[in-house]
């Protein structure tokens, strides 16, 4: 158990520093989300290129690793549209459980799974994110067109929003890289490794300056709702289906975190972007990465 705290308090730590600042306003209120669009767009697609293309992908058999994800994502998908037809929530905040219950954030995802598993976990969760996010935003978008009436949706929009995501296309950069057995010149090596290890750090803190705490006693219900599915439902079901396709130990652990990880913060740019209630979507990420703490140390309890 002891590890395990040793794994966890520094990343949960650094979402609380990156909290403090936010309320102290330092260094700006402004200087936050330029940060987060350079860990976006330059750090982690680094991080990413860095791992997947320096990686060893012997013994790994990742086809049933990905189903077992996207079987799962969308058997809860089906589940919230049942419940939705007890409940019958109102169409721009169906949208924003949606997003809550089978969207992650990458930036604590990568951060656990280097910091528990190494690079072995990290190349794991790059591999688990490059089919995971187009499926998890086709779905998203999807949903958004079908119970939002004034959503500013087109299939071009679904096209561009996969092929323009930096960490999809890091991702299938470094696989490319690794596959075709293209070796990097050392400078351009030593560069994406010092730009990889500003990354996590820098991410996690905008994770914190994204919490919105002073909303979370709106929508109770619907808040509920969200977190049993995703921090309750989403692993169990994960870990039968795992079970089923026989996968190692080492796997499971991997997709096990994935299921309990909070939802991502640009799930509250989607909602803005496609008419979404954000006040709601701001309340499930605060809610969220504040009690996946919690369940990520009960899992690793559990399956380490």
């Amino acid at each position: 158990m002891i590890h395990i705290f040793t794994a966890i308090i520094p990343i949960f730590s650094l979402i609380m520093i990156g909290y403090f600042l936010k309320k102290i306003q330092f260094p700006s209120v402004e200087f936050w989300p330029q940060a987060d669009k350079l860990t976006y767009y330059v750090l982690m697609p680094s991080l990413l290129i860095y791992k997947l293309a320096t990686a060893s992908f012997e013994g790994i058999n990742s086809i049933n690793f990905v189903l077992t994800a996207l079987f799962t994502i969308s058997l809860v998908l089906i589940i919230l549209i049942l419940i939705n037809k007890i409940f019958n929530f109102k169409g721009d905040s169906f949208t924003s459980i949606v997003q809550g219950s089978i969207r992650f954030n990458t930036y604590v995802f990568l951060a656990l799974a280097d910091s528990v598993f190494g690079d072995k976990g990290l190349v794991l969760a790059a591999i688990l994110m490059m089919f995971v996010i187009p499926f998890i935003n086709i779905i998203c978008i999807s949903i958004f067109a079908l119970y939002v009436n004034d959503s500013k949706l087109t299939f071009l929009y679904l096209i561009k929003s996969i092929i323009t995501n930096p960490l999809i296309v890091a991702c299938f950069l470094g696989g490319f890289i690794n596959f075709m057995g293209i070796e990097l010149f050392s400078s351009f090596d030593k560069i994406l490794e010092i730009l990889s290890s500003a990354a996590l750090p820098l991410g996690l803190l905008s994770v914190g300056f994204g919490l919105v705490i002073k909303e979370i006693t709106s929508s109770k219900e619907e808040i509920v709702i969200t977190n049993i599915a995703k921090l309750v439902l989403t692993p169990l079901i994960m870990f039968v289906i795992a079970d089923f396709f026989k996968l190692n130990d080492f796997m499971i652990s991997i997709l096990i975190i994935f299921a309990v990880l909070p939802t991502a913060p640009s799930s509250f740019v989607l909602a803005r972007q496609l008419g979404g209630n954000i006040k709601l979507m701001s309340s499930i990420i605060t809610v969220q990465t504040l009690l996946s703490a919690f369940f990520i140390m009960l899992v690793l309890n559990y399956f380490i």
